[in-house]
C-alpha cells in the first residue's frame, strides 16, 4: 500500500475510532497518526488470533485499523484518564 493509502486509511480509521471512544475527533493529524498506529496494533492483534492483518486498502483493513485504534484509545484513557486542573 502506498503512503497516500496509509494516510487515507489512517485518517478514516482514526476519525471513526475517536468518534466511537471520545464522541469527538482528535484533530486531523492526530486522527491520521492514531489510524496508522491503530492499523499496526490491530494487525498484530488480528494475527495473534490467526486472522490476517492489514491486507491493503479495503473494508477488512479498515476494520482492523479501527479496532486497533479503539484499543489504543481505551488504553490511553485508562492510563491517563481525564485530567482536570485545580
Amino acid at each position: 500500500m502506498s503512503i497516500i493509502g496509509w494516510i487515507v486509511l489512517g485518517l478514516i480509521a482514526g476519525f471513526i475510532a475517536s468518534k466511537i471512544v471520545n464522541r469527538s475527533g482528535e484533530g486531523f493529524i492526530m486522527d491520521i497518526v492514531l489510524g496508522i498506529v491503530g492499523a499496526l496494533v490491530g494487525g498484530f492483534i488480528f494475527q495473534a488470533f490467526g486472522a490476517a492483518g492489514v491486507t491493503g486498502f479495503n473494508i477488512y483493513s479498515m476494520i482492523v485499523a479501527i479496532v486497533g485504534a479503539i484499543v489504543l484509545l481505551v488504553i490511553y484513557h485508562a492510563i491517563f484518564g481525564r485530567r482536570t486542573s485545580m
